[in-house]
Order: C-alpha cells, then sequence, then structure tokens
C-alpha cells in the first residue's frame, strides 16, 4: 500500500468541478483553473427547484442582540418600516443572491457567503466585525442577515460576541437559542476554531458568568 502511495502519478488525476445550487435555485461550478485557483462560473438561473423547502410565508422576527445590534431573515431587511421601528443605520447582507433593498436610505455591507460547510465563513470575520463597530460606534444600529437569519449570520454574531466582545462560546450560544431555535450546525466547526484561536490570544475574564445572565 506505502509502495503504491509513493509510486503513485498526481498526473493521472482527472480534474474536476464542483456543483453548487444555492437557496435561490441558481447554479454554479466550482473547479481549479491551470494556476491553481478556484474559479466559480453559473451555470442556470432560477432554475425549476431550489434548495431548499419554499416558505411562502414572511419571517419578521426580529433578535435583538445587543442594544445597537439586531439579526433577522432577508425578509425583515426587506421590510423598511421594521427598519425603521429597530432605527435600523447600516446593514451586513451576507446572502448569496439578495439584493440591497434600501441602499438610498441605509448604510450597507455585502458579504457573499454560500450555506455550506466549505464556505471559509472565518476570513471574512474582521470585515464583518469592522462593519459592525463601525454602526455600533456612531450611535446607530446594525442589521445583519442571511436569507433565514439561522446560519451564516448567526455565525457572524456568534463570533463576534466571542472575539470583539469577549463572550465564552457557550454564553454566545445560550444567547441565540434564548432568541431563536437555532438549529444550523453549516459553520460550527468553524466557530470552534475561532473560539480556540481567541482563547489562546487572550485571557477571557467572564469565563464564570452564569449563562442567564
Amino acid at each position: 500500500m506505502l509502495n503504491s502511495l509513493k509510486t503513485f502519478d498526481k498526473s493521472s488525476l482527472k480534474k474536476t468541478a464542483t456543483k453548487i445550487t444555492t437557496e435561490t435555485g441558481d447554479q454554479f461550478v466550482e473547479f481549479k483553473n491551470d494556476q491553481g485557483l478556484t474559479e466559480r462560473r453559473k451555470v442556470t438561473e432560477n432554475g425549476d427547484f431550489r434548495g431548499f423547502v419554499v416558505d411562502l410565508f414572511a419571517d419578521i422576527q426580529v433578535g435583538e442582540i445587543l442594544p445597537g445590534l439586531i439579526l433577522g431573515s432577508q425578509d425583515v431587511a426587506a421590510e423598511f418600516d421594521l427598519l425603521k421601528k429597530y432605527k435600523v443605520t447600516h446593514i451586513l447582507n451576507v446572502a448569496t443572491l439578495v439584493k440591497n433593498s434600501f441602499s438610498e436610505n441605509f448604510t450597507y455591507m455585502n458579504i457573499d457567503l454560500l450555506d455550506i460547510p466549505q464556505t471559509d465563513i472565518a476570513q471574512h470575520f474582521e470585515t464583518a466585525f469592522q462593519f459592525i463597530d463601525e454602526g455600533m460606534d456612531k450611535g446607530g444600529c446594525v442589521l445583519v442577515h442571511c436569507n433565514a437569519g439561522i446560519s451564516r449570520s448567526s455565525t457572524i454574531v456568534i463570533a463576534y460576541l466571542m472575539m470583539k466582545k469577549h463572550w465564552p462560546l457557550n454564553k454566545a450560544y445560550h444567547r441565540f437559542h434564548s432568541l431563536f431555535v437555532y438549529s444550523s450546525w453549516t459553520f460550527d466547526p468553524q466557530l470552534n476554531t475561532a473560539y480556540s484561536h481567541s482563547r489562546r490570544s487572550r485571557t477571557f475574564l467572564d469565563l464564570t458568568i452564569p449563562l442567564n445572565e
């Protein structure tokens, strides 16, 4: 077996492509080009199927995470009166192919993230955190949203609580369970890694804070 591995010719491997279907039904193909870089090309748009069970009812549940930081779905981001009710000034859109509804009324940042485990969401943490801090430091309110508000956006906000506010991981998770039925595990391994790195780089002073605080 070892000899077979040593003599294996990598040049005999065939190039492969990965097909990705987004929540909206659009399809992309990802592949390595001749330079070894990953390229993504759209192959269909708004197909006859979607990557999830279609819910025809708007989800306008808003989770108030901290003063000046809220979480919601793409439906919340499309409800102007609701945004005004929560005094939103900044919107962080981490969905795929979800347009900004009110670009003239709010400050937006878009980070295009696919809701699949292969997405390296951690590489965008610092950019997202800077945008959140910018909005909150100015006395505004930041909405973070993806499609349903339970995976990509939740991951960004949980990471923010851990890495910027120094919350222990279990306290950050508990905060979401008290607001939502947080059931997406797509990015949990990356959150665990981020938490481990945070613990090595600083001393958490609030590890003994009760979870119900």
